[in-house]
């Protein structure tokens, strides 16, 4: 229960938002003839009716988006018992609702938050502590589904789904900077590794894909600033992989 209380929050909180704005708007057209009065009533009741079913309509496609998308993830982890599947896919359904919730309510508390009537150096604070706010409420989410994973799942399928949320950016760049650079210490590789987890924790808790490479994105850039800084020319040593990999293809083209 505790994993969906920051969504019945969310959700309690809308519902009441909507019954306020009802009960603070029939007392203003009150003044009209009573047959008047009853249209637009039934107006707004049925104003109501559309908007909560364009609403759940919403919900229902999101749901069956994030269902497909948490099934195709642990479907990769090989697991045969029906029971523990499904209360795997189902922890990661609700981590990716929770996530969304979390991300459009910071995004409408800042949209709120520049609409006022404030100096730039007042919205800028507050746009800066609703982020530290979002941060947090993520971190902590982070944790207990993280928690929760590996209650029900091994190490290694818990990296699975670590890697399916992410869009495999770390294997795929670790192999990536391996053949790329082949004469790395192992002090150096050590560092790079803890830099691209460290992104990959971050970016598990973004709620797009164009978020989630962003995060890998700033990570490659300060890898990159590191090795450079050890002496490595990268752009160099791009162009030299690049030419290795062509050179490959090349002899495998021959072969054929």
């Amino acid at each position: 229960m505790k994993r969906f209380q920051l969504v019945n929050k969310n959700i309690q909180s809308r519902d009441v938002g909507e019954t306020t704005r009802l009960y603070f708007f029939i007392p203003a057209i009150s003044a009209f003839p009573l047959i008047h009065v009853k249209k637009i009533i039934l107006s707004i009741l049925i104003l109501f009716s559309v908007t909560a079913d364009a609403q759940n309509t919403a919900d229902s496609t999101y749901q069956k988006v994030i269902e497909e998308r948490s099934k195709k993830i642990i479907n990769t982890l090989d697991i045969t018992d029906a029971v523990q599947y499904n209360k795997a896919q189902q922890v990661l359904a609700g981590q990716y609702f929770q996530l969304n919730v979390i991300h459009d309510d910071s995004k409408a508390a800042i949209a709120a938050i520049k609409a006022k009537q404030l100096s730039k150096e007042e919205i800028n604070e507050s746009v800066k502590q609703e982020q530290e706010k979002k941060f947090i409420t993520l971190t902590q989410l982070h944790g207990q589904f993280i928690a929760l994973l590996k209650n029900i799942l091994t190490e290694e399928q818990v990296e699975k789904v670590k890697d399916g949320m992410t869009y495999r950016v770390l294997p795929v760049t670790w192999t990536a900077y391996m053949d790329m650079l082949q004469h790395l210490t192992q002090e150096q590789k050590d560092k790079m590794y803890a830099w691209l987890l460290e992104a990959r924790e971050l970016a598990m808790d973004e709620g797009s894909s164009d978020a989630k490479h962003a995060v890998f994105g700033k990570y490659k850039g300060k890898i990159n600033n590191y090795l450079s800084a050890a002496g490595y020319d990268m752009k160099k040593e791009g162009e030299d992989w690049a030419k290795r990999i062509q050179e490959a293809k090349d002899k495998k083209n021959i072969k054929n």
